[in-house]
């Protein structure tokens, strides 16, 4: 997976998490909209994974190594992070 590759991929996380929000607000909150909020948490995992190896992918061009060897982290290690 290139940058170009994850570039792609957060664009399509973040169209279907606008998506997703969107329809939240126009609902009446109840249990049956449990499964979009499931799905919201595990796209904001998705991003928090895709941006951390955007920027190991970068980092790793920057100082001269192999872009190729970066990958995506445990989302454990990764969620939240703000760099």
């Amino acid at each position: 997976m290139d940058d170009q590759d994850i570039l792609q991929r957060i664009q399509g996380l973040v169209e279907e998490e606008r998506e997703l929000r969107e329809k939240a607000e126009s609902a009446a909150p109840g249990p049956e909209h449990a499964p979009d909020r499931t799905r919201l948490k595990r796209i904001e995992e998705d991003l928090d994974q895709c941006w951390d190896l955007l920027r190991q992918r970068r980092a790793k061009l920057q100082y001269g190594e192999n872009p190729d060897e970066a990958a995506p982290r445990p989302v454990r290690q990764v969620e939240d992070y703000r760099g």
